[in-house]
């Protein structure tokens, strides 16, 4: 990456940190969903800005939101695939790299990403099935404000 890139990338990443620095609520969130193991600060500053919602919804709700949650097609008799669709994508791209990583260096999320897949699951499916997981747990822990627990997943 050429070096002006990089110092711009670093001069708007210290503003963002400032402006969330300055506000309570904010950082209060932020020190909440980076204390999971590999949900860094581009995943908690991206649901900051995306997500306003964090912590006010249920479980279904948020996960329809963010785009993770299974869509039957079914019509009539006819049985189709769930699937997902529709949300908010750019949050959906961010935490599926950040479940990419999750899943390597997070017990919890490794854990349940293998035994999907142990399920027979192919691997886009568990990590998807992982990441709506993840959105769940990072509403509950805002709604509750509480920290990471390693028994949460």
């Amino acid at each position: 990456m050429p070096k002006i890139l990089q110092a711009q990338i670093e001069t708007i990443t210290q503003q963002i940190e400032r402006e969330v620095a300055k506000v309570d609520h904010w950082r209060i969130k932020t020190e909440i969903l980076t204390s999971i193991p590999s949900v860094g600060k581009v995943l908690a500053y991206t649901l900051l800005g995306e997500l306003p919602e964090l912590g006010s919804l249920n479980r279904k709700e948020i996960a329809a939101l963010v785009g993770v949650a299974p869509i039957n097609r079914d019509r009539g008799k006819l049985n189709g695939k769930r699937r997902i669709r529709g949300g908010r994508h750019r949050i959906r791209t961010v935490m599926f790299m950040a479940m990419l990583s999750s899943i390597q260096c997070n017990p919890g999320f490794k854990r349940f990403y293998k035994r999907l897949k142990a399920q027979g699951k192919i691997p886009k499916v568990a990590l998807v099935a992982c990441m709506r997981m993840m959105i769940v747990v990072l509403n509950t822990m805002v709604k509750n404000q509480e920290s990471w627990r390693e028994q949460t997943v």
